[in-house]
């Protein structure tokens, strides 16, 4: 089914083989800190379980695609969202709700001390408001725009807005931007990409080299891939002539009254 040299990263199984791995763990700390501030850089990650029951029965529950936590006790939440949602925002602030509630110790001698909770959402879709920016960390801020508190931050990245080609790449977050919006169209190692973390990624992301029953995974991950494509489309395509009818009936209603009135 594959018809790619590389695996698709925004597939369940992509995004899991490449960054999801405790094999993989380097790659995801080398991705975090190129879309990190400098000052809240990891040297060190632990998997945690990614699914958060609520506290209540009535309550959902949230299922992060990665959950981590650092060397200081932070906490991290990676999320691949490969088509617009009305609350998405809504969302990623809810899912932040769990590993800050999780740190409260039984008893009365905790002070409400928190470690930093931080969810990085990478995006299949553009934002509505964002201008050209493509890179987002948001923080609490007070009106005189001074941070408020910086123990909770949001970044989301919009990668059909990155636009650089290969002689465009600077840094590190411009490659890895670069790889993920492009794996899948690549026939072998560009050039720009070199480097041992980068040669990594295209080793575990090559079709070929993958076990069977990985391709077998893989293959039935694109299928379902491809279905949520093609339904999301057919939405699409069902309210564009849903509105295009309602246009046609309004104007037809317009051009009646326009009569009636042309008649006194």
């Amino acid at each position: 089914m594959c018809t790619s040299r590389y695996i698709n990263p925004f597939t369940d199984f992509g995004f899991k083989k490449i960054f999801g791995e405790e094999s993989s763990k380097e790659i995801l700390i080398d991705f975090l800190n190129s879309v990190l501030p400098a000052k809240d850089q990891i040297y060190d990650l632990t998997y945690k379980q990614t699914e958060h029951l609520p506290k209540n029965d009535t309550d959902r529950k949230a299922i992060y695609d990665l959950y981590c936590e650092n060397e200081r006790g932070e906490k991290f939440i990676v999320e691949l969202q490969r088509a617009s949602q009305t609350f998405f925002k809504d969302r990623t602030i809810y899912y932040s709700s769990f590993p800050i509630q999780e740190q409260a110790e039984k008893g009365l001698s905790w002070n409400y001390e928190l470690h930093g909770v931080y969810v990085i959402s990478i995006m299949d879709f553009i934002f509505d408001d964002t201008g050209e920016h493509y890179h987002h960390i948001v923080e609490l801020k007070n009106q005189y725009n001074q941070v408020f508190y910086d123990k909770l931050k949001f970044v989301y990245l919009e990668l059909p807005k990155f636009y650089k080609g290969e002689s465009d790449l600077e840094s590190n977050f411009d490659k890895w931007l670069y790889l993920l919006k492009n794996l899948t169209t690549f026939e072998e190692m560009p050039s720009v990409l070199q480097e041992r973390i980068f040669r990594r990624v295209f080793k575990i992301t090559e079709y070929m080299a993958l076990p069977k029953n990985d391709q077998l995974k893989y293959d039935q991950d694109v299928k379902r891939f491809r279905d949520y494509a093609n339904t999301l489309e057919t939405k699409k395509e069902e309210g564009i002539e849903i509105g295009e009818r309602k246009a046609k009936i309004e104007a037809a209603k317009n051009f009646l009254t326009m009569k009636l009135y042309s008649l006194f």
